[in-house]
This record gives structure tokens, C-alpha cells and sequence, in this order.
């Protein structure tokens, strides 16, 4: 792909691809995943024209990120403060902020000491109270110390305008810090309740979802749901990243979109999650089998349909499409390491892109091996005629 040939001895160093990498758009991808998609269908399609069978899910893909909570969360934002104020402060040739390596340390040491009371395992009412008491005391004193260093930032900032774009970066850390403090104060001082809605799970990637699906051994996932369209073939026809969406919302719109670049697909399965009587009504318009169970109990009418021969086929077919999932996790796409909401999106349509490619190979490589079979077989069966004459 760097045209370069296997003799040449030329290396990159990491970065650079990184950063080449990240100049490629999603419209492209998207178009070269139609061309591969398009090449795989020439290998197996009989007919051109053949319908196209689709399965549709979602699974959760993680964001690099650690398990988050109110004070390490506002721990993430006040050591970044740190390090970049005095960054700033070198440049300006201020000295205010010499001993930041310390100042660092010292809110971890808080911070450590807060989540400690935490564990302790009082029973009797009055060790509870004492025990309560102490984590107040611990996560004041961290507040306290944390709003004074965010204090002194501010003035710091506040005497010099060199290099504005560096100054809003601190800015930015600097509200996720006073958001931390707000929500820290009010849960644990004022006992009250944090809407879900007003809660960050990243301070470095804040498009991270706090994901409970219900599965037995993963109680929760932090990252965001991908929801495919995978056809018979096993080629992936579409994909979309869900930001603050359900199943049930994304429904149409990956059938659309598919039939957009594939007119053929003609059927689709889906599980009860994507169900709503305003997508089987679209969804029944768009395709000639719609596979979409229904939720509660069934009319005579929802009955008849989902006893039908072509819905039962294609809701037989459908737990194929855990296997489309399994090889997009199992190389890689488990958890994304890439940086910003755009850098997820972009990992994913590449890992979506690598599957497909790779589909290819493994019909290929079948399709050696059993002309190599043959051939085999055809040596052995002319070896034992020239033995018997």
C-alpha cells in the first residue's frame, strides 16, 4: 500500500503512521469497504442479481479508559492543570509553579487516603458513624486542596495571553476539574443522588457510555455500542457507532443506508431490542421479510407472521451474525485505542474493513485448498490405473 517493494529497507517510526492514518476519512473508508464488498459478492454470488440475506446486531466496543469515579475522575483533571500550567509557565518565564511534581503527588496521596476510607467494614452503628465521618473529613480535605491548586491556575493563566490555543486546552481540563468538585461536593457532603445524565465517565475521552446490557459475567461495559449488518456471505454491508442511541432507534437507518449501496438485500433479522411498531411498519415497507420479533404477547395476526416459514428461516439464520461480532473482537475490536470520538469511529470502520478483506482471503484460500483436493485426488486415481494395467 506505501509502494514500496519487500526488498527495500525503508522503516517508519510509529507515529508517523499514526498520523497518516488519522488523515484518512470515513467517507473513504466507507468507499473502498463497498468495492471490497462488491469484489467478495463477484466470488460467491451465483447471480448477480441474487437477493441478499442480512442479520443485523449491536455489541459494545470499550474505549481505553479505567473504571471511573467522582475523585479519580477529578484527579485526571487536576493533574493534567498541573503538568500543563507549568508547561505554560516555562514558556511565559514564570516561576510559579516549580514544585507541580509535588503538587501532583500530594493530591494523589489525598486522593488515595479518600478512596481508602472507603473499605473499611464497620458493622455497629456507631463505628458506621465514625467511619462516615472520617470519609467526609477525607474527601473535604482532598476538595479543599484540589479548588486551591485550580484557584492558583487561574491567576496564573490570568497574567499572560501568549499562546491562546494552549491556554483554552488548560481551560478545557479546568471546567472538567469544577464539574468533578460540584458532583463530589453534592454526593458525598449533601448526600445527594447525580442524575445519570450529568455524569462523565472520561476525563480524556468524554464520548465514553456507562453500558449495562445484562449479559451474565459482564455487568457493565464503558465504551460505545456498533451496530452491524452482515449479509449471508458474511460480508459486513454496514455499520454505524451509536452515541447516546438504543437498538430500536438504529433499526431503519441501517437498512437504509445498506439498501443505498446494496439494492439487493431484500431480508433482514433482528433481535427483540430493535423492535418498535413504528419500525415494523417502515421496516415491512423497505424489505420482503422483516425478521423483527415482537415484544409481549402476541395477536393472532403477530402470530401467523412470526410462524411463517420465510420469518422462522431467516430468525434460524440469525445468531450467525455473533460470529461476525466474534472475529471483529477477537482481532482487536474489543477495545479501541484510538484518541477522540473521531479516532473511535475510524478505528472501527477499519476494523470493519479488515473483516471483509479478510473474508475474502478465507474464500480464496477454500478455494485452493479444494482445487488442490482435486488434483489429489485426480493423481491418486491415475496412479492406481497405470499400477493395474
Amino acid at each position: 500500500m506505501l509502494g514500496h517493494s519487500q526488498f527495500d529497507e525503508r522503516t517508519y517510526e510509529y507515529q508517523t503512521l499514526v498520523d497518516n492514518v488519522s488523515l484518512v476519512s470515513l467517507e473513504l473508508i466507507d468507499e473502498i469497504n463497498q468495492l471490497v464488498v462488491d469484489a467478495g459478492h463477484v466470488l460467491v454470488k451465483k447471480k448477480a442479481d441474487a437477493a441478499l440475506r442480512g442479520r443485523c446486531d449491536s455489541f459494545v466496543v470499550e474505549t481505553d479508559v479505567h473504571y471511573p469515579t467522582d475523585i479519580n475522575l477529578l484527579f485526571d483533571a487536576m493533574r493534567k492543570v498541573i503538568t500543563l500550567t507549568a508547561q505554560w509557565c516555562e514558556r511565559c518565564g514564570l516561576s510559579d509553579w516549580r514544585q507541580h511534581a509535588y503538587n501532583v503527588r500530594h493530591l494523589k496521596r489525598l486522593m488515595r487516603a479518600a478512596q481508602n476510607k472507603k473499605r473499611s467494614r464497620a458493622k455497629s452503628p456507631a463505628q458506621q458513624a465514625k467511619r462516615e465521618a472520617a470519609i467526609e473529613k477525607a474527601h473535604r480535605l482532598y476538595l479543599e486542596v484540589a479548588q486551591h491548586y485550580l484557584d492558583k491556575a487561574r491567576a496564573t493563566l490570568a497574567r499572560s495571553e501568549q499562546s491562546v490555543a494552549f491556554k483554552l486546552t488548560i481551560e478545557g481540563y479546568m471546567r472538567h476539574a469544577t464539574r468533578q468538585i460540584d458532583q463530589i461536593q453534592r454526593r458525598v457532603l449533601q448526600g445527594e443522588v447525580i442524575p445519570h445524565a450529568e455524569k462523565v465517565f472520561s476525563i480524556f475521552e468524554p464520548h465514553t457510555e456507562w453500558i449495562a446490557k445484562g449479559k451474565a459475567g459482564v455487568p457493565l461495559e464503558l465504551g460505545l455500542r456498533v451496530c452491524i449488518l452482515e449479509d449471508q456471505y458474511q460480508f459486513i454491508l454496514h455499520h454505524e457507532v451509536m452515541q447516546n442511541q438504543t437498538d430500536d432507534q438504529v433499526a431503519v437507518s441501517m437498512v437504509e443506508q445498506a439498501q443505498k449501496r446494496f439494492p439487493d438485500l431484500r431480508i433482514c433479522s433482528f433481535d427483540k431490542g430493535f423492535y418498535s411498531p413504528a419500525n415494523q411498519a417502515d421496516l415491512a415497507k423497505r424489505l420482503e421479510v422483516a425478521a423483527l420479533p415482537r415484544k409481549g404477547k402476541l395477536s393472532q395476526q403477530a402470530q401467523a407472521e412470526e410462524h411463517s416459514e420465510a420469518f422462522l428461516q431467516a430468525r434460524r439464520r440469525h445468531s450467525a451474525v455473533e460470529s461476525a461480532i466474534n472475529a471483529l473482537e477477537v482481532h482487536g475490536l474489543d477495545r479501541c485505542l484510538a484518541f477522540g470520538l473521531a479516532g473511535f469511529k475510524r478505528y472501527v470502520a477499519m476494523a470493519v474493513l479488515a473483516r471483509n478483506i479478510d473474508r475474502i482471503g478465507a474464500i480464496l484460500k477454500q478455494r485452493d485448498e479444494k482445487r488442490a483436493r482435486r488434483k489429489r485426488k485426480h493423481a491418486d486415481r491415475d496412479t492406481a490405473l497405470r499400477r493395474a494395467a
